[in-house]
Order: structure tokens, then sequence, then C-alpha cells
């Protein structure tokens, strides 16, 4: 399918250095976008008017507890990965299958979890979400063979802090190890989150070493103010902070950061589901709040919620550039709101409305997020060649 979109007001790239692209049209072409500019709208199966609205990547929620299909059994909810979509989130990254009743926890056994949960989201794209499934949880007596055939067999996430371990200090080894067959290694942070798991601070995280710090501001109960300086400066792993977290603390991680010009190392997520619930607006909702009170400019939040989570987990997405895979948001300010524009309502501390998504260059709706409040600008589909019974829908 050839999507074009035009009449954009301003072009969020989602890259950090350049969070603000020249154009106000982005057409795609097969999955993937393939200009981006102020050309004449070509010949095309959809031509979508954005009415004046800003265009941002979709957003790319780095912590969701998927477990298999389109259902939560920790808040026994049907349906919530399809909600994301109408919050604007294109891809969702596990954060380990954790929640799944009466999971295993022997060597084999979380093998074979990762394993299925991986292959199960291959080719399942609930509202037409990109899902990274298969995290494996490391446990005592995974050995370097047992990361070789998850390898193997496509498992490239790794998460510690749910095993059956004396002490955190003693993950280390298995992050390594992870980490030698090139898996994405990501570690809770924080107090205890549920039955079985542990505190982690930031001595063992430094100990560690993974690629990621999850939920650095808690989940849900953050470490102690002083460990914050000491991930910030000892070290180069990324700090993510999430909306079912401490949010006082994410406004320190994020002045922290700022401070030392890496803001890069920042990603925005919501550790959702869990006791907190299913927060289909938490991207964004976070995104206001770093806006709002940590002084950290709209256009760059959007950058930490797209391009530092696709940079970290070496996805194609996440940047609205030549090449990259076409998973779009139309957003504004929400129509009644004090503001003018989605920049303008970030930094009020305002979320954004949403007004339309594609994912993997197609429109999975246009007009109004079910979840969002109405945008003040209106997008809508100018032509189509698709039949009008075409929902879009993976």
């Amino acid at each position: 399918m050839k999507v074009a979109i035009y009449n954009i007001a301003k072009i969020l790239s989602g890259d950090i250095a350049a969070p603000i692209a020249p154009g106000d049209t982005i057409v795609t072409d097969g999955g993937k976008i393939v200009s981006i500019g102020s050309d004449n709208v070509p010949d095309c199966d959809v031509a979508i008017d954005a009415g004046g609205m800003m265009a941002m990547p979709g957003l790319i929620d780095s912590h969701v507890h998927i477990t298999f299909g389109d259902y939560t059994p920790r808040q026994k909810t049907v349906g919530f990965l399809e909600s994301y979509v109408h919050g604007g989130v294109t891809t969702c990254i596990s954060a380990s299958e954790v929640h799944v009743p009466g999971r295993p926890r022997d060597p084999a056994g979380v093998k074979a979890l990762a394993i299925a949960a991986r292959k199960s989201f291959e080719n399942y794209r609930p509202g037409g979400m990109c899902v990274h499934a298969g995290s494996i949880i490391l446990e005592p007596n995974l050995t370097d063979a047992d990361f070789a055939e998850l390898a193997k067999q496509g498992v490239w996430l790794a998460k510690a802090g749910f095993g059956a371990f004396a002490t955190p200090y003693e993950y280390a080894p298995y992050v390594a190890m992870a980490r030698r067959h090139d898996m994405v290694t990501m570690v809770h942070t924080g107090g205890s989150s549920i039955p079985g798991s542990t505190g982690i601070w930031a001595d063992h995280v430094l100990k560690m070493q993974p690629d990621v710090s999850y939920h650095v501001n808690g989940g849900p109960i953050a470490m102690p103010d002083a460990d914050f300086p000491r991930m910030v400066n000892e070290s180069e792993i990324a700090m993510q902070v999430c909306t079912a977290g401490n949010l006082r603390t994410a406004l320190l991680v994020a002045k922290l950061l700022k401070a030392v010009d890496q803001e890069e190392r920042l990603l925005i997520a919501t550790d959702t589901p869990t006791g907190t619930g299913v927060m289909p607006l938490g991207m964004l909702y976070t995104m206001s709040h770093l806006a709002a009170l940590a002084d950290v400019p709209p256009e760059i939040t959007v950058a930490m919620a797209t391009g530092n989570n696709a940079k970290v987990y070496r996805l194609n997405s996440g940047v609205l550039a030549p090449g990259r895979d076409a998973d779009i948001a139309l957003v504004d300010a929400c129509l009644g709101g004090s503001q003018n524009d989605a920049l303008s309502a970030l930094r009020n501390g305002d979320i954004m409305g949403v007004g339309a998504v594609i994912t993997d260059g197609v429109p999975r709706f246009v007009g109004r997020s079910r979840n969002t409040p109405e945008t003040m600008r209106k997008a809508k589909v100018a032509h189509s060649h698709v039949p009008q019974n075409f929902s879009g829908e993976a």
C-alpha cells in the first residue's frame, strides 16, 4: 500500500539530535517511509490530509508485560494492546512474560516460555501494533548453551529481576552471557514489585551492566535518591522512566541527564499492565510530565518515547526518515484546551490528542482516537483506492 500524508504543520522526527524535520508531506510504500519533504502528493492508494496537525513516529512502549494474545491476566483485560494503538503506541516491547499464570522457573521452562511468546507474536499485530515478545527471565542454572539456543530461535531480550537468586549481584554473569549472544538486557530497578522479586538498587545495576535500567524511577517503588547520580555518572546504561513509577524521581532522572547532556539515555515507557493497571495514554502522560515539570523541550520528549527507544532496542521504527518503518501518528492539541498545538499542549502539562495512526504503512484509524480527547484540527482521508470496508486491521 502506498500512502501520502500531506498538509502537516510540523514533522517531529523522533531523532533527538534533530527533533524537527523539514517538510509537510510524508510518503510511504510497502510499510516503509520513502520520502519526507514538500513535494506534490503523488498518485497513491490512500491520501490523508493532516489538516494542519503534527506528525510524529508511533510511540514505542519499551516496558509492557505481554503474556499471550491481546490479554492481560494481571488485570483480566482483553484488547489492551489494541487500545494502546489509540494512544499513539505502535510498538510494544515485552518486559518479560512474568505475568503468565504459573510461569515456569526452571531453565527448560523459562526458555520454552520465551520462545513460545516470541513466535506467537511474529505474525500477530493487535490493532496493527508490532509486539516484540519473548524475553528470557534470568534464572539460576541457565548456561551459555541455553542462551545460544534462545538466540538461534530468535529470542533477543533478557530480563533480570524475578529469578531465584540469593542476591541481585548473582545476576551479573547471566547478564553477561545474554549480552555475549547479542541480547538486549534489562534489569528491574527499585523496590520489589511482585511476590518473589526483590529490591535492586544502583550498586546492583552497576555490577550487572545491563543495556537498560528498567523503570529506574521505580516500578512502582523508587531506589534512594543518592543512587540516581551514580547511575548517571558511573555508567552509560539507558535509564527508562515509567508512568507506573515514582513521578518525582522520573523528573529527577530527566534533570540529571539534561545537566550532563545525555538525554539520549532517557527512555519513556509505561510498565503496564501491572497493579497500576492498563494505561493506553500512559506514554503521553509521561511526555507531558517531563515537558511541563522538568523543562524538557516537548519535541525532545517525543524522541525519548520513540527514537531513543528505537536506538537502544535496534528497531527500524521510532524515527521519521526515508527507509524507516512507516509507523506514524498525527497529533494535535485537544479540543477545548488552552493550547493551540501539540507541542504547546505538552509544555502546558496536557496530553496530545491523537487524530490518526498508521502502522506498517497501513492507516489503522483516521479522524479520532477513542481514548484521547478530540483534536482541534481534523485529519481526513482525501482519497482512497482501497475498498471502503477495509479496516486496516492485521
